[in-house]
């Protein structure tokens, strides 16, 4: 998933963020981290989408992890 190349609206957007058991979105220097079992779907897409209504860049997921947003020390535990 290149959420760049192809942006994903708010529909597209939960049905990602609803295939991941755990997603981390990153804000500026904070990650915020949700277990999806549990979180409030809006509560997610209100840190996970971007002005547009698309699901920020770059979203990246491994396993059940989805990554958004750049934070190094999340893509080295996260991808090794």
């Amino acid at each position: 998933m290149n959420a760049k190349k192809q942006p994903l609206g708010r529909v597209e957007a939960i049905r990602v963020l609803n295939q991941a058991e755990s997603v981390h979105v990153v804000k500026g220097k904070q990650v915020l981290t949700f277990e999806m079992k549990s979180a409030d779907i809006n509560e997610v897409l209100a840190v996970a989408l971007g002005p547009t209504g698309n699901l920020r860049a770059p979203a990246l997921r491994k396993g059940s992890t989805l990554v958004i947003g750049f934070n190094e020390n999340i893509y080295r535990t996260t991808f090794g």
